[in-house]
């Protein structure tokens, strides 16, 4: 309905969706308590997504470890992450294929903190991820090439910590988003000059 009326006052106009990130209620004590923010923008309807993936709670381990992220079928978080269902798939092909298939993310001091655009997914069509959940995993994706069924299913990337349902929003998180990436290059080209 929203995307309807955004296209009706201008159909050019850019899509803006956030996800708030939470961690699933089914975990165990043990596990990790991921949380944060993934932010989307698409320019106008049929371009490519682009979007902002900023994570923290992550075990502290070598830096270097990697996590997947995907788009599941549902945004049902009755359940936690686990009643999210399958991997997003309305095209039917294996993985690492589908819309919101979005790999994976190495994890720096406990966090993820990315941008990444020509993403596939979309923000509205037949085929939008609006509505569905984004579910941050356990472990690595494969990207189709374990082996076994499951690979090409899911990329055998383990349990589901973390997830959120994708809504439709203003431009405002992005922008705001946009300034905070600016000034987090400033801050880090400062430190590196100031090292040498």
């Amino acid at each position: 309905m929203m995307q309807r009326q955004a296209a009706a006052i201008d159909p050019d106009a850019a899509l803006h969706a956030v996800c708030r990130v939470l961690p699933s209620a089914t975990l165990e004590a043990e596990q990790p308590r991921v949380s944060g923010l993934v932010l989307f923008r698409q320019l106008r309807p049929g371009a490519l997504l682009e979007a902002f993936f900023h994570l923290e709670g992550f075990p502290n381990e070598p830096n270097g470890t990697s996590r997947a992220i995907h788009v599941h079928q549902f945004g049902d978080l009755s359940q936690g992450c686990d009643s999210t269902g399958p991997h997003y798939n309305p095209m039917s092909v294996p993985h690492p294929q589908h819309p919101g298939d979005f790999g994976n993310f190495a994890v720096r001091d406990g966090q993820v903190w990315k941008y990444r655009s020509g993403l596939a997914a979309s923000l509205t069509g037949p085929h939008s991820i609006a509505g569905r959940a984004v579910v941050v995993h356990a472990g690595e994706d494969d990207m189709g090439r374990g082996g076994n069924q499951a690979s090409l299913e899911n990329g055998n990337a383990g349990r589901r910590l973390a997830c959120c349902v994708v809504g439709l929003c203003g431009p405002g998180p992005w922008a705001r988003q946009t300034q905070e990436q600016v000034e987090r290059k400033k801050r880090r080209r400062e430190s590196e000059c100031k090292a040498v």
